[in-house]
């Protein structure tokens, strides 16, 4: 098996793990926050809510989408880990809010000549506002979470920073 290609990263570590400060957490969410956001490299999700490590659980997915994964994780965050907020915070400019799953997988498709539509669904589309509310909806009706945490659906501007509220 070819062990290459994370060299670098590691080597990364060893920086990091020579200034590493942040053990005894208790991986409780402090701030009882938890967020579903996108992906996007572009995001620093503890960042643009003023707060740090510990304070809060954060689910990554294409579009910032709830899949079963981050509901999972929202559900588990609700009963275990102090969280009592959840916030949906997809974002502009996202590629999978540039249109629907049909046009994603042609653009791999033509981009790499890969066929994922086997991963369908994707979860993409071009009416973001749509899809976080399904999202939200989905997280407020919840029977393991309504009651228990306020869900709120947010937009990330990519190009100022501003989070806004739009459910």
């Amino acid at each position: 098996m070819d062990k290459g290609g994370f060299d670098d990263l590691l080597t990364r570590n060893r920086g990091y793990v020579a200034s590493f400060s942040l053990n005894g957490f208790d991986g409780i969410a402090h701030a009882g926050v938890a967020m579903v956001t996108c992906m996007d490299s572009r995001i620093e999700p503890l960042e643009m809510i003023g707060l740090s490590i510990g304070d809060a659980k954060i689910m990554r997915t294409p579009g910032g989408r709830v899949t079963p994964d981050a509901l999972i994780g929202c559900v588990l965050g609700v009963h275990l880990l102090g969280v009592d907020r959840i916030l949906v915070v997809p974002h502009t400019k996202c590629a999978m809010g540039s249109g629907d799953d049909a046009d994603v997988v042609e653009k791999v498709r033509r981009t790499t000549g890969a066929d994922v539509s086997s991963l369908l669904p994707l979860g993409a589309s071009a009416d973001q506002l749509a899809r976080l509310t399904e999202d939200v909806t989905r997280l407020r009706q919840h029977p393991l979470i309504a009651g228990r945490a306020t869900v709120g659906g947010f937009r990330y501007d990519v190009d100022t920073g501003e989070l806004n509220r739009l459910l």
